[in-house]
């Protein structure tokens, strides 16, 4: 029986275009390198939670399966689906058996993790019945997809017709899709709003994290303008930095993960009673991380994931010039 597999193509489907253009499929994660080179399970575990962090571990396991998955589990001639949230309408092919890891400059999207694609056809998702819609409604990266799914696709690209629902199979199942266009929204959002923070320029961006610290219940002080100060912010409960916590942030604002010599230098500045924050919107290396996880002097590396959830968290404390900065409006949603 043939096998099938969604991938998606970044949050709404953004890359949806490049993965044609491309004719392959892709995911992120790229600071892992090339994965063929974790020989166990245990190997990948641990390289994810080096760069990755392990926060949440029921999305870590999830991450780690997704990555197992693409690189072991699709098989040549496996079908391949991707998903356009603007066209509405699902690009379908099939695996050539080719995963590579391509250099920053060679990436898809944003993506480097590669499996290459023949392109078949394209399907309206109108095309669908209302329970296979459901079915590749998952918000995961990848996933696999069940025969009577795979048979489904496989007669659109045919040109075969759906057969009429009966009456129970045509009610959508609302709390299902409720759910996922939930998802849909909250990922989607962080997306945008990381977008907005990349484009700030280094000043502002120095502005916002001042802005953050004092909606977390400090007073700040931003360093003047002039040659790299190597502390960008001051944080401390009385604004001089005489009573602890007293929190030095230095802030890099650039494209490229942050390598190791910029955080040991930075931990290097740390006096007893310090603690540190990095924050680097092009990430980390793994060296990186390791540098700040053996500090003695406790140092917390921000990227920019976890600086949006932290805007998030804490915006309803934001003062005016942190709202003017990032200027956000409050989405509700139904509780049930």
């Amino acid at each position: 029986m043939k096998h099938g597999w969604m991938i998606r193509a970044g949050n709404g489907g953004r890359y949806f275009n490049d993965f044609k253009e491309a004719n392959c499929v892709a995911i992120g994660w790229n600071n892992l390198g090339d994965l063929r080179q974790y020989t166990s399970n245990e190997a990948l575990r641990d390289a994810y939670v080096e760069y990755f962090g392990n926060a949440k571990p029921g999305r870590t396991a999830n991450a780690i399966a997704m990555i197992r998955k693409f690189r072991d589990d699709i098989q040549q001639g496996d079908l391949l689906i991707t998903y356009s949230q603007e066209h509405r309408e699902y690009l379908v092919g099939e695996d050539l058996g080719q995963y590579e890891f391509r250099p920053e400059t060679e990436q898809v999207g944003e993506f480097q993790h590669i499996r290459k694609v023949k392109w078949l056809g394209r399907v309206s998702r109108d095309l669908f019945t209302q329970s296979t819609r459901n079915s590749m409604g998952s918000v995961l990266t990848v996933f696999s997809l069940s025969g009577t799914v795979i048979d489904e696709v496989q007669d659109r690209l045919a040109g075969k017709p759906a057969q009429t629902p009966s009456l129970t199979d045509d009610i959508p199942t609302v709390e299902a899709e409720f759910e996922l266009l939930r998802e849909e929204v909250v990922s989607r959002g962080h997306e945008l709003i990381k977008d907005k923070i990349q484009a700030l320029d280094p000043e502002e961006m120095e502005e916002l994290t001042a802005a953050l610290l004092r909606a977390m219940g400090y007073q700040t002080r931003v360093s003047a303008r002039g040659p790299d100060r190597g502390v960008d912010v001051l944080a401390s409960p009385d604004g001089l930095g005489l009573t602890e916590p007293r929190i030095k942030a230095e802030v890099k604002h650039r494209n490229g993960s942050m390598g190791s010599n910029p955080i040991r230098s930075f931990i290097g500045a740390l006096r007893e009673g310090d603690r540190g924050l990095f924050i680097s919107t092009g990430g980390f290396t793994r060296e990186a991380r390791y540098e700040a996880e053996r500090a003695t002097i406790p140092v917390t590396l921000i990227d920019i994931d976890l600086l949006a959830d932290l805007v998030v968290a804490n915006y309803e404390k934001f003062d005016i010039e942190g709202q003017r900065l990032l200027p956000l409006v409050k989405v509700y949603w139904p509780a049930e």
